[in-house]
């Protein structure tokens, strides 16, 4: 299916603009002091990249269809970097790096398929909504009355609450929630969206007992003792899919064709600042991958950037 490439601007609102969107993150957050609003904990890992015979078929980009080295972090949705990870119901993020400084793409994705605002001003509004009140406490009230007049708010948290995570980070399946133009050899593009399906990973934890930082624990156990693996997978559109609207699944999404992009292989684990150095900047896309046509995905890079100068 043949596919415009479009290179949005980031949405202009009067309310919605990035400086706000950071701000409301670190107020629903608790405000924390030189730390990220949300994916405080995480643990930076690298390893390498293997493309499969079939890359080629859906993008003409070297990141993905020559080997490199990954720079990654696996996160938990949480301000707290030094807080518990043990919540099975707790959003779980991927960033990954592949390529060369030529060729370098950066993929987001995390343990839903959907986004929880379709557009920045309805970001904003649900940040706003979740924001402690004078006692440290959202309204619930507030929250609730929103949910009702945004219904597709929800849409996350309903997938969250009805799949429980794994107790391990090797075990989870991420996606990216964009929807890709990807272009082959052959000059075809096509909308692609990311998925992150776990290799030879048991759902069980490396070790019986579950401890607050079991996420951490069990991911140093397992890269120590072998190594961690992930198929890079494509997921396929069809005509008449949404491509703009980031808190809805595609049709049957979870029967859809698939093609195997390459495999991701966990070697070993790097300092926290390695990855704390600078940002994974979705922006980064080597040439046959191009940016999503939705307003959440054009606005990431710069919120990104801001929120690491904050931190600094």
């Amino acid at each position: 299916m043949a596919v415009p490439i479009l290179e949005l601007p980031i949405p202009q609102s009067a309310a919605a603009t990035i400086a706000a969107i950071v701000d409301a993150l670190k107020a629903a957050a608790g405000d924390p002091p030189k730390g990220r609003a949300n994916f405080a904990k995480g643990r930076c890992v690298r390893g390498t990249y293997v493309p499969s015979d079939r890359a080629e078929e859906i993008t003409r980009s070297l990141s993905f269809t020559k080997p490199s080295r990954v720079l990654a972090r696996f996160s938990v949705d949480s301000s707290d970097a030094n807080g518990a990870d043990a919540d099975n119901l707790a959003l779980r993020g991927f960033g990954f790096r592949l390529g060369d400084r030529h060729h370098r793409s950066d993929i987001l994705a995390q343990s839903a398929p959907v986004h929880f605002a379709k557009t920045l001003d309805q970001m904003l509004a649900f940040l706003k909504a979740r924001s402690p009140g004078p006692d440290g406490n959202p309204d619930r009230e507030r929250i609730k009355a929103f949910s009702a007049a945004n219904p597709e708010t929800l849409h996350q948290a309903s997938y969250i609450a009805a799949h429980p995570l794994p107790r391990n980070f090797s075990g989870t399946t991420y996606w990216g929630v964009h929807s890709f133009p990807a272009t082959n050899l052959a000059g075809e593009t096509r909308f692609i969206k990311f998925k992150l399906a776990p290799v030879g990973a048991d759902v069980a934890p490396a070790k019986s007992d579950v401890t607050a930082n079991i996420l951490d624990d069990d991911l140093e156990h397992r890269i120590t003792s072998g190594d961690v693996r992930f198929s890079v997978m494509a997921l396929l559109d069809r005509p008449g899919d949404p491509t703009t609207d980031v808190t809805i699944r595609w049709p049957d999404e979870d029967n859809r064709e698939e093609v195997r992009l390459g495999t991701i292989v966990i070697t070993g684990l790097e300092p926290d600042e390695t990855c704390d150095a600078s940002s994974f900047d979705p922006a980064n896309l080597a040439e046959g991958i191009a940016h999503p046509p939705d307003e959440i995905f054009a606005a990431r890079s710069a919120a990104y950037a801001l929120s690491l100068a904050k931190r600094r």
